[in-house]
């Protein structure tokens, strides 16, 4: 009986040195089984019959893997910081009090939406006229407060101290492949089906962009707050304005011309110039 204690206590600082040691790994560990397992257990008695996953189904999914982000976020934080980092946590949510400059970059993401849209229109066809449903921008409230706790508030800090750049990447890479589960339900021509792996690579190309620009406006005002608000400018905006009326083929395109156009407003500026340090 004695033994049994001793190696329960001493298995308890070391799987919290090695946490410490490892937090982003630890970070993207529990968020994928947390995500990926309750969209599983959404999906689980259509594939338990065999049967192909209804659009609702799919599309359901998508809020039950909100919660792998916010819960790893918090409950690392927690464990390895206490009441006292998970105070600091929330205070970097609330931390609104910043120059009027950084908000218009909320303007990025609907401003470069319509733009790619209203080109395609015109120059190659009228079904890439965008929509404009208002409700829409709700479905971005839930997905940037709940997952910006665990990407930025937590992920992002303990990848960037030296190479916050190659961080922005990288997280943003492993983010777009979160979404693995659920991207055949992302958009309006769902789901994807023989368009899926294009679909996907403009996506993730699109994704990516978007969270280097999340990264970076996060590293220069270091409010997790604003962070979420880009986040939901972004989800809610492709929401509002994406094509109704596009095939599975034109919205992998679009999606592409506007990771294209991220991009380019990246490299213009944002990305090849230096970002400040670390701040403690």
């Amino acid at each position: 009986m004695p033994a049994t204690i001793s190696t329960t206590t001493d298995s308890e600082p070391g799987l919290r040195n090695l946490v410490r040691r490892h937090p982003a790994v630890a970070y993207f560990l529990c968020t994928y089984v947390i995500s990926w397992g309750a969209a599983g257990l959404v999906a689980a008695p259509h594939l338990l019959r065999r049967e192909s996953l209804p659009v609702l189904t799919g599309i359901l999914m998508f809020p039950a893997m909100l919660l792998g982000p916010g819960l790893t976020g918090i409950g690392l934080t927690a464990w390895l910081e206490g009441r006292a980092g998970v105070r600091a946590l929330f205070r970097r949510m609330v931390h609104y009090r910043l120059a009027g400059r950084w908000y218009a970059v909320l303007l990025l993401p609907p401003a470069l939406i319509l733009l790619v849209l209203f080109v395609l229109r015109w120059l190659v066809s009228p079904v890439f006229t965008p929509n404009l449903f208002i409700w829409g921008m709700l479905f971005g409230i839930p997905a940037g407060l709940l997952e910006e706790i665990g990407w930025i508030g937590f992920a992002y800090p303990h990848m960037s101290s030296r190479y916050p750049r190659a961080a922005a990447l990288g997280l943003g890479l492993l983010w777009s492949a979160w979404h693995i589960p659920v991207v055949n339900f992302l958009g309006t021509a769902v789901p994807h089906r023989n368009f899926w792996l294009a679909y996907f690579l403009a996506f993730a190309a699109a994704m990516t962009a978007m969270r280097v620009l999340i990264c970076w406006l996060y590293r220069h005002t270091q409010s997790l707050g604003l962070s979420q608000l880009l986040h939901i400018s972004s989800t809610g905006s492709l929401v509002v304005f994406s094509a109704p009326r596009v095939s599975p083929g034109q919205e992998a395109f679009w999606y592409a011309i506007y990771a294209l156009a991220l991009w380019l407003v990246l490299t213009a500026g944002i990305f090849r110039k230096p970002w400040p340090p670390a701040k403690t």
